[in-house]
């Protein structure tokens, strides 16, 4: 006669899963804690120093930050918003580049006609 599994009834053992059961039996799945994540905000620092003979040869400072674009906003955190390549919003660096050309080409050009009209 065959004996029945430890976890019960013939199946096979049950393991318990670590996202199974939030606080209070509340059931949390990744949307979940996600969520939670993104409204709370998430900071990740290292720091990552190569020494050779007490001489420092590299050191590199990570700074990760992961948050919703809400919470961004609170923390003052905007770039995305004035970056030309992830917003349409944001002033593009050539054409600016090309205004300002066209400005000072206008200029020189006054001064030079003013310089010829008081030195004939």
């Amino acid at each position: 006669m065959t004996q029945p599994a430890a976890g019960g009834l013939g199946g096979p053992p049950r393991l318990p899963s670590p996202y199974a059961q939030g606080p209070g039996g509340q059931s949390a799945n990744l949307a979940d804690i996600l969520e939670r994540v993104l409204d709370k905000g998430v900071v990740i620092a290292g720091d990552i120093r190569i020494n050779l003979l007490d001489i420092e040869l590299l050191t590199i400072k990570l700074r990760l930050v992961v948050a919703s674009v809400d919470k961004a906003k609170e923390m003052g955190i905007d770039w995305w918003e004035n970056d030309p390549t992830l917003s349409s919003r944001a002033s593009r660096p050539d054409r600016s580049l090309e205004e300002e050309n066209e400005r000072l080409h206008a200029e020189i050009a006054a001064l030079r006609a003013a310089d010829r009209s008081r030195n004939p």
